[in-house]
């Protein structure tokens, strides 16, 4: 009866662990929205655990009589090997890594024991013995699933160094800190499994079961910091405490027990009283202690709201109240880094909005591209509907945030920050608080949350007036330009009637010598019906002509199509390189005969989009110009750059082209001026039809068209010179700026070759 007692106790005590793995197991199959699959993994795991217990419980209870101890404890080492297994792919799904290697591995492993366990192998009983130690081939088993073990142990423990040092953010790190225990538990238990000396029970496996099932099942874990805080402050404050009641009531009662009215009661009272007035002050000081020990940083909320509110009240200026809020911010919560967004809200037609995010940046920090964000994003709803701060890892973790894109996300990574706070003025979204990490790497407690979104919304009465201000500067700029713009627009239109004038007697004067050349050349054709060398003269200059003609009649329908804006573009990509270097070839004659040097050095330049025949137009203009406008023995040089992005115009950056002459230069009162239809730097009446002759005449259309065709394009044209001065020769520079269009995703703009050739009498 006393036996039977004792085995029935002890499967009443390893049946209640059973109980508990049941409700972990309950809850492992309840699982949580993001977790499912490392959830599945734990329900097997508690599974199998469940079962082991079940299995002990009946065989310490005396009910499974026909298995020996061998069998027991092989059945537990086996058993181990298992929940090692399932251990891994937990991990790995835990953090969110494939398994598929440690399921292989698994499976081989399983596979070797199977085969060993049924001696597919037809090993000996007795592997090897001498006269005192033998292998028997149960042995092999054993020590082949205790390798296995150790295998898959060191795999879990692995995965989970790697993911810490991988992983910055302090609630990633706290999530992977309560591994720590479950593994310890895990390993010393299984080390008395496997030793032959299993606890009854298992209890050590039992508690980790459980701290695993809060881990995986559990999104927002407490800082684990917090918690080892508070358990030294009770252990050493509980320690002080009874020392100093020790040592108080056995040094003193000696002292006093001879004295008359000696009573203990009193003694003990005034004890008592004494710890009662110690124990506040010598809380604090352990907290202090502790708090220095773990650096443990604690913010003054009340004292930090006050200062802030204080320093950004009177700021008006945008830039500077984003440098001041986030500099207080940093300083006083002692963070790495903080930015201040801009929240510009667009509304397109049918009512649909969504959000840019702009960088409050001064020219001089680093500059971040803007974030547009559709009203229905997960990120908008969370921030802007729900107006909740938002969490990096939530966004990393969180299913509401999956379908965020690969490029939203490293726009959001390269932050490196991990709290984002919405700011809000009259119920409108207007701007975003990004904070990084605190430089103790600690997590953000719920008080630093409730204190981050105190100071959003101190930032939002400010950060509503400097916008409001910042639209009123904008507003006038734009005002101004806009008289600046009616200006000019009245000074063109008091040259129209010039202009127009100009046209005609140009035209007339430009079309009237090569037709009447053609007039009279094809009078002596129709007269002479025997060509001789005479009339093949004739025929060529007919030809040339001609030309003449077409190419003015060409330039004068092209400033009409500008002018009216009808100019049909044919978009390619194109290598300015290579086509300034078809153009350079194409004046090759004129140079020659000019006796002028043209050098061409282009660095490899990134194709633009553009019409590569009308372009051509354009450079051909200004190297012809640079050649009219150069003297004898002169040089011109083609040389080009990459320019940088600028939000005003250039927001993809640009290619620019420039032609260097060293010729008589451009008046800079003229600079605008020769841009214009039909300008000409001398008298009209001084024209010509050779294009290379020195400050030959011309129809005055080259550069004005060239301007139409480039900023058609989206480019600018512009001179720079020094002045015009025909015996210092002063030169002038040219610059064509094309803009560069926004790749795709994933893609880069292709680049040219550079060119570097040299033509004409080019100077040792």
């Amino acid at each position: 009866m006393p036996a039977f007692t004792s085995e029935f106790l002890t499967f009443v005590v390893v049946l209640l662990g059973a109980v508990l793995y049941l409700a972990v197991l309950i809850g492992a199959f309840r699982r949580r929205s993001g977790q499912e699959f490392s959830a599945v993994l734990l329900g097997f795991y508690v599974l199998i655990a469940l079962a082991l217990q079940v299995g002990e419980a009946f065989w310490r209870g005396g009910f499974i009589r026909q298995m020996d101890l061998r069998g027991f404890l092989s059945l537990e080492i086996f058993g181990a090997l298992a929940l090692a297994f399932l251990l891994v792919l937990v991990v790995r799904a835990f953090l969110r890594r494939e398994g598929w290697i440690w399921l292989v591995v698994g499976v081989l492993w399983a596979i070797g024991l199977v085969a060993l366990d049924s001696n597919l192998l037809n090993l000996p009983e007795i592997l090897w013995s001498n006269e005192r130690v033998m292998l028997p081939r149960d042995g092999l088993t054993l020590g082949w699933a205790i390798l296995g073990w150790a295998t898959l142990m060191g795999g879990v423990i692995g995965h989970l160094l790697s993911a810490r040092r991988y992983l910055r953010q302090p609630l990633h790190r706290n999530r992977l800190s309560y591994w720590l225990p479950i593994l310890l538990l895990i390993v010393i238990n299984d080390l008395f499994v496997l030793g032959g000396a299993g606890i009854l029970g298992n209890p050590l496996r039992l508690a980790a079961s459980i701290v695993m099932g809060y881990v995986v099942l559990t999104h927002h874990l407490p800082d684990s910091r917090l918690i080892m805080r508070r358990t030294l402050i009770y252990i050493i404050t509980t320690l002080f405490i009874v020392g100093f009641y020790l040592v108080s009531t056995l040094g003193v009662q000696p002292l006093f027990r001879a004295a008359p009215n000696y009573n203990p009661l009193v003694i003990g009272a005034a004890i008592a009283i004494l710890l009662a007035l110690l124990f506040t002050p010598l809380l604090g000081l352990v907290q202090r202690m502790v708090d220095k020990l773990l650096r443990i940083q604690v913010t003054d909320a009340g004292r930090t709201l006050h200062q802030y509110s204080e320093s950004i009240s009177n700021i008006l200026d945008v830039q500077r109240l984003a440098s001041v809020a986030v500099g207080l911010i940093i300083e006083s919560m002692e963070l790495q880094r903080g930015f201040l967004f801009l929240v510009d809200t667009e509304t397109a037609t049918g009512g649909h909005r969504s959000y840019r995010l702009r960088a409050a940046r001064t020219d001089g920090e680093r500059q971040i591209l803007p974030l547009l964000l559709d009203e229905n994003h997960p990120i908008a709803l969370h921030l802007a509907r729900d107006q909740k701060t938002l969490l990096q890892f939530d966004l990393d973790l969180l299913p509401t945030f999956q379908t965020v894109s690969r490029l939203e996300r490293e726009w959001f990574d390269r932050l490196e920050t991990e709290v984002y706070a919405p700011i809000f003025a009259n119920r409108r979204w207007i701007g975003l608080l990004a904070l990084g990490a605190k430089l103790s790497s600690q997590r953000f407690s719920d008080d630093d949350l409730v204190t981050v979104s105190a100071l959003a919304n101190q930032t939002a009465v400010a950060l509503e007036n400097a916008r409001l201000v910042e639209n009123l500067l904008k507003l006038n700029n734009q005002l101004s330009q806009a008289y600046r713009d009616l200006d000019k627009a009245n000074r063109d239109l008091e040259r129209l009637d010039q202009t127009k004038s100009d046209f005609i007697s140009i035209a007339s004067h430009e079309l009237r010598t090569p037709l009447t050349v053609m007039r009279g050349y094809i009078e002596m054709l129709l007269e002479d019906h025997n060509l001789d060398e005479n009339i093949k003269q004739v025929v060529g200059s007919l030809h040339k002509s001609t030309l003449r003609l077409h190419e003015i009649m060409d330039s004068m329908f092209d400033i009409a199509q500008i002018d009216a804006r009808a100019l049909q573009l044919h978009i390619q990509p194109v290598d300015t390189a290579a086509l300034m270097q078809e153009v350079c070839h194409g004046s090759k004659k004129p140079i020659a005969d000019r006796r002028l040097s043209l050098i061409l050095d282009l660095p490899p330049l990134p194709t633009v989009k553009a019409d590569p025949n009308i372009l051509r137009k354009v450079f051909s203009h200004l190297v012809n110009n640079a050649i009219k406008f150069t003297p004898n023995d002169g040089t011109i040089r083609v040389t080009g750059t990459v320019a940088p992005p600028s939000p005003v115009d250039l927001p993809n950056g640009g290619v620019e082209i420039i032609v260097s002459d060293s010729g008589v230069g451009v008046d800079p009162d003229f600079h605008e001026m020769i841009f214009t239809k039909f300008y000409q730097p001398g008298e009209l009446s001084k024209h010509s039809t050779s294009q290379s002759r020195f400050k030959g005449g011309g129809a005055g259309l080259g550069l004005a068209l060239s301007k139409g065709i480039v900023e058609a394009h989206g480019g600018r044209i512009w001179v720079e010179s020094a002045g015009h001065d025909e015996a210092k020769l002063p030169g002038s520079q040219f610059h064509v700026l094309l803009p560069l269009v926004k790749q795709d995703e994933g893609r880069t703009v292709p680049m040219g070759g550079a060119v570097k050739m040299e033509f004409g009498k080019v100077k040792a």
